[in-house]
């Protein structure tokens, strides 16, 4: 089985700034991801989106990481969304107990 190389492709709306994450978000990219969302994670001025429509896997690394901007988000009253989460993605969101927590923006695309 061959692995889907992780990108990330960030774009800005009036609203938010959005990273769209593709292939696999596992422990050998965590520094990719957190390097291009460090310069976000302070900025109130707009949401946070994180679209993982082509995101084709995800291991618990990545989970944290998504829980730990969730969290520091929220503590700065900033909003922050995941949206576009594919099914087999959805279910383990479901099985972690994050769902919940995660609202599907509706903001930009």
């Amino acid at each position: 089985m061959k692995s889907q190389q992780f990108q990330i492709e960030q774009k800005e709306t009036n609203d938010s700034y959005i990273l769209s994450l593709g292939g696999e978000l596992d422990l050998s990219v965590v520094t990719q991801l957190r390097a291009a969302l460090e310069p976000l994670m302070e900025r109130t001025d707009r949401g946070l989106v994180l679209n993982l429509r082509d995101l084709k896997y995800i291991d618990s690394t990545g989970i944290g990481i998504i829980v730990s901007v969730l969290k520091y988000r929220d503590g700065i009253n900033a909003p922050f969304s995941v949206k576009d989460i594919p099914p087999s993605i959805q279910r383990l969101f479901d099985l972690t107990g994050i769902s919940g927590y995660l609202s599907e923006g509706t903001q930009g695309s």
